[in-house]
C-alpha cells in the first residue's frame, strides 16, 4: 500500500464566516488557525496548505479575560534609532481591531513561507459587513464549541 501525500491541487477550499462578538481572543485565534492550516480535514499534511478561507467579522467586539486590556503590550519598531513603539491591547483595539486578531492568529501559524501563505487566507473586519459575499461563505458558529464564549 502506498503512502498518500496530498497535493495543493487536491485542496477543496471553503469560505467560513466567524462572528467574533463576545468570543475570547485566544480561543478564537486557535480555532481560526486550525481552519487556516487545514487540520480539521482528514487529508491534513503539515507541509501542504490545504486550509480554508476564514472571514472574521465584528473584530472590535472581541472579548479578553483578566487584566489583559491594560497589561498586554504590542511592540513595533520603525527601523530607525529610537523607533521602538509600544501600545496596549486597549489602545490597539480602539485604533485597529483587525490587527489584534491577525497578530493572535499569526502567532499560532508556522513562521515560514507556508505560514505567510496561510495568513493571507484570513480576512478580518471590524464591523459586521464584509465584501466576500460572492464566495458564498458558510456561517461557522464557534459559540457552540466549549469554552470559547466569554462568561456572561
Amino acid at each position: 500500500m502506498k503512502t498518500f501525500s496530498p497535493k495543493v491541487e487536491d485542496a477543496q477550499r471553503q469560505w467560513w464566516v466567524i462572528d467574533a462578538e463576545d468570543l475570547i481572543l485566544g480561543r478564537l485565534a486557535t480555532r481560526v488557525s486550525t481552519i487556516l492550516r487545514g487540520k480539521h480535514k482528514p487529508a491534513f499534511a503539515p507541509h501542504v496548505d490545504l486550509g480554508d478561507f476564514v472571514i472574521v467579522v465584528n473584530a472590535d467586539k472581541v472579548a479578553v479575560t483578566g487584566r489583559r486590556m491594560e497589561q498586554k503590550v504590542y511592540y513595533r519598531h520603525s527601523g530607525y534609532p529610537g523607533g521602538l513603539r509600544d501600545e496596549t491591547l486597549a489602545e490597539l483595539l480602539a485604533r485597529r481591531p483587525e490587527r489584534v486578531i491577525r497578530l493572535a492568529v499569526r502567532g499560532m501559524l508556522p513562521h515560514n513561507r507556508l505560514g505567510r501563505q496561510m495568513i493571507s487566507k484570513l480576512k478580518v473586519y471590524a464591523g459586521p459587513d464584509h465584501p466576500h459575499g460572492n464566495h458564498k461563505p458558510q456561517q461557522l458558529d464557534l459559540s457552540a464549541w466549549p469554552a470559547v464564549r466569554a462568561a456572561e
